[in-house]
């Protein structure tokens, strides 16, 4: 039974900001996708569809008691690590990546609700464990083992932009918790190596070409470096106010490569101008900055870095994308929370806004 009190804690305030962006993702990938021949329903329909259920989906999460994921927590972790595992052995494979898995009526892509998962399980454990002064080396062992399992399976999909969200979230949660300065100072010492061997040894052709053309996007304009090129020409070339709605010639003649998921934000920039990017910005940062807000009013600590772990999360999927497409980050693929195409992303989007607004709304029952 749903508790007729939480009817009335509703948090409208992000409710309204998830909409809002929702809505101007929906009118976005119209013009994105008006030169395509698309048969069968469009993909702003379909973009509709998924945000009705996504939608459903958060409303549901919001009726459970958050304190059942502590419970479960170790269990989803296990549960999750043998699907990407069956991913590796069973997973269907798309555009040179094995990440979906056929459960029957549907597919599901592991990688992506693996985030939550994460958030989950480290929110549980340091809830659970005390340290004084801040995480030393070997209090961080075990969180460490449990983000290094899922991290290794998801690049071996390979997806490595999944798998460096998935650490960035984790260090957002660690951070928050508190390290002590000589932790701090030991891993920044293990990194440089670690970078080196990765580069080396653990890197694909195709994954070395994306840093390569970041750092230089001219030395393959063809090639692998297109796709950044046209990206900052369709943002540059919006201007103050840009271009108008579905009038973006680097999108209507379809320049833009991904230009209804990935690079979204690119055809939004060149209709929009400076104007309209700084409205979507805004937005995305009265997200964040009410998540925080939630997390700093939460009556206990697991729901707090529950909090701050699912705004994390939405936090680096907007940073890394709006960086990637305007050249700040190599490209990776990563997609802009509720304005990309696409109903894994909007799902899992919405399930973690449920999760926030599940917090939100019982710290005033307790």
């Amino acid at each position: 039974m749903i508790d007729r009190r939480l009817l009335t804690n509703i948090d409208w305030v992000l409710a309204g900001l998830v909409l809002t962006v929702c809505l101007l993702g929906i009118l976005n990938i119209y013009s994105a996708t008006t030169p395509y021949k698309i048969v069968g329903t469009a993909y702003y329909i379909k973009q509709s569809y998924w945000m009705l259920a996504g939608m459903t989906i958060s409303l549901a999460v919001c009726s459970l008691d958050y304190h059942i994921l502590e419970d479960l927590s170790y269990w989803l972790y296990g549960l999750f690590v043998l699907l990407l595992l069956a991913v590796l052995v069973f997973g269907r494979r798309s555009m040179g990546a094995t990440r979906w898995l056929n459960l029957g009526l549907f597919n599901i892509q592991p990688s992506e609700l693996m985030k939550l998962i994460i958030i989950v399980t480290f929110a549980r454990f340091f809830n659970n464990f005390q340290s004084v002064g801040g995480l030393t080396v070997r209090d961080m062992l075990f969180p460490l083992g449990l983000l290094a399992l899922p991290a290794v399976l998801i690049m071996k999909q390979p997806d490595l932009g999944t798998a460096t969200l998935i650490m960035l979230i984790a260090l957002s949660m660690v951070i928050y918790v508190g390290l002590r300065w000589s932790t701090i100072v030991t891993f920044v010492c293990i990194t440089i190596p670690m970078v080196w061997v990765s580069w080396s040894f653990l890197l694909r052709p195709y994954q070395k070409n994306r840093v390569l053309d970041f750092l230089d996007p001219e030395r393959s304009r063809l090639g692998s470096g297109y796709h950044i090129i046209q990206s900052k020409i369709a943002v540059g070339s919006g201007g103050l106010t840009g271009k108008g709605f579905v009038k973006g010639t680097q999108s209507q003649l379809r320049f833009l490569p991904e230009q209804h998921t990935d690079f979204a934000f690119s055809v939004f920039a060149e209709e929009w101008g400076f104007a309209g990017c700084l409205l979507l910005i805004l937005l995305y940062l009265s997200l964040v900055l009410w998540g925080l807000n939630i997390a700093r009013h939460c009556n206990d600590r697991f729901g707090g870095l529950l909090a701050v772990g699912v705004t994390s999360m939405l936090f680096w999927h907007i940073v890394i994308n709006m960086g990637m497409v305007i050249g700040l980050f190599p490209v990776v693929g990563v997609p802009l929370p509720f304005f990309s195409y696409g109903g894994t992303s909007m799902i899992t989007s919405m399930v973690a806004i449920g999760l926030l607004q599940n917090i939100s709304m019982r710290r005033f029952m307790f």
